[in-house]
């Protein structure tokens, strides 16, 4: 989670799903004409064509609940998109975030960070993807796999915390996390829309001990997957789903989590 959308604590829970389905991201619409080019060593997924022209899927779905219903389902055993998918796939789930994005509820998001942003996401889908030799070096294949990955935001402090949570199946027990801590400020208008923050490392680490000795060969790998600093535009968001696009043109899909008790 980039300027990666910032992620929560392990322990955070989905919350409830709003009648609607679920929750997405909001945005203001922006040409892809008008992004900055990515930068970086890890690549966004090239976006595709919606399968089914916008004008023609606003006629199928009625009202913006019924696009995250059929998000939800486009999303259903995806696993976030991380380990890849096949293109016409891909085509529609960006159909359907294209669309969301085109009715987003909060059209100046940075104006209203307490009240819409701030709290508990999890990531529910990515353009982020960890492939081929990148995935068998990180031991992402049999030995380890991938949790939750989740964010806190705490506007006041502006400041954001993502985390990664892996468990490594050959050491029974061995759960552990990848804590990234963040730094942001929001810049500039963009497109009369409120959008923009810019977003900067602070700190990294892994837990525990036994956990960061697997990765310290390619902690750097690791790191540059999921390092979030950049800039953010957050493109959707309304009480339950939040969505953002990045300056290395990736696109995040996270939902609303409660926080954990304490």
């Amino acid at each position: 989670m980039a300027a990666t959308v910032l992620f929560t604590p392990a322990q955070c829970h989905r919350a409830t799903a709003t009648t609607s389905g679920r929750g997405a991201p909001s945005h203001c619409a922006l040409a892809p004409g008008h992004r900055r080019p990515g930068r970086g060593s890890v690549r966004a997924v090239p976006p595709e064509q919606s399968s089914l022209p916008q004008a023609a899927a606003a006629a199928v779905y009625g009202t913006a609940g019924d696009v995250k219903a059929a998000l939800y389902r486009a999303l259903d055993g995806a696993n976030r998109g991380i380990f890849g998918m096949t293109s016409a796939k891909r085509s529609e789930i960006h159909g359907l975030v294209e669309l969301l994005e085109s009715r987003n509820p909060t059209p100046e998001p940075t104006a209203k960070l307490q009240d819409k942003v701030d709290g508990c996401w999890k990531l529910i889908y990515s353009t982020i993807s960890i492939l081929g030799k990148k995935r068998t070096k990180l031991g992402l294949r049999d030995f380890i796999s991938l949790g939750d990955f989740l964010q806190i935001i705490d506007v006041k402090q502006e400041k954001a915390v993502n985390v990664v949570e892996f468990s490594a199946r050959a050491l029974k027990i061995l759960t552990g996390k990848l804590t990234i801590e963040a730094s942001y400020r929001v810049t500039s208008q963009t497109l009369s829309c409120f959008q923009r923050v810019d977003i900067k490392l602070e700190s990294s680490t892994i837990t525990p001990e036994q956990l960061m000795n697997i990765f310290q060969k390619n902690y750097d790998m690791l790191l540059d997957i999921f390092n979030p600093e950049g800039w953010l535009e957050i493109t959707y968001v309304d009480e339950s789903l939040r969505i953002g696009r990045d300056d290395k043109e990736n696109i995040f899909v996270l939902e609303r989590a409660d926080l954990p008790d304490v």
